[in-house]
């Protein structure tokens, strides 16, 4: 019960924070969601959430998400599920079928086999195109440059349903210059949704025009592994 109330706390923190900075940035914070980072945590965690009302959450891995969110999701019908993490081609139907939004949709491949499975599932999920605004080789993302011309391949060759664009800038730079970037990039594709922000700099990405901050440790905590196969 402790935990619980720990957790309901931090998400009303974290719901504070972002209301606050929306405000300064002229927005309503009805225009932010809150994704609820839940990888690695056990289900009876993520049930803490639940029951403070938290119903958008992301996870980054498949198979880890087949070991919780099935259950979790008979438990409560409201879930929004989102992939926030790279996926491979080969874990595209299970992904499909068990979430409800995919936000690294980061090369052709991967892209077209999205397509087919949604196509064939008669599932068209809403995704977002991962850039990879600090352009790092170690890094998922279509670098900037390359960017108008991915999002026009998945929308109108492939028919996905992008809504907007993904990033994960680089942990040694200031977070602002890319979220700026971001924004402008959406903008100019006609996108009106844009996911960035951490624990870390969620609050920053809120007045840059973050429509989904991707919050983890700030609501549960640090993070401890759970039993699962990698990816």
């Amino acid at each position: 019960m402790q935990d619980r109330q720990l957790i309901a706390d931090n998400l009303a923190r974290v719901q504070d924070e972002i209301e606050s900075r929306a405000r300064e940035a002229n927005r309503p914070a009805s225009d932010v969601t809150l994704c609820a980072v839940s990888k690695t945590f056990q289900a009876d965690t993520i049930r803490g959430a639940i029951a403070a009302g938290q119903r958008v959450f992301g996870e980054n891995r498949v198979q880890e998400a087949e070991q919780k969110w099935p259950k979790l999701k008979a438990e409560c019908d409201d879930i929004e599920l989102h992939l926030i993490g790279p996926l491979q081609t080969n874990k595209v139907r299970k992904a499909v079928s068990l979430f409800d939004v995919i936000q690294t949709v980061d090369r052709e491949r991967l892209a077209r086999a999205l397509a087919k499975e949604m196509a064939n599932a008669d599932r068209p999920l809403p995704c977002y195109v991962q850039v990879n605004t600090g352009e790092e080789p170690q890094k998922a993302g279509i670098p900037p440059g390359e960017t108008e011309a991915f999002v026009d391949l998945c929308r109108n060759d492939l028919g996905l349903d992008v809504v907007g664009l993904m990033c994960i800038p680089p942990h040694v730079e200031e977070p602002s210059p890319h979220f700026a970037l971001l924004q402008d990039m959406a903008a100019r594709f006609g996108l009106s949704r844009l996911s960035m922000g951490m624990s870390a700099d969620y609050a920053v990405a809120v007045q840059f025009g973050a429509t989904v901050v991707r919050v983890g440790s700030a609501i549960f905590g640090a993070r401890t592994q759970i039993t699962a196969a990698a990816d």
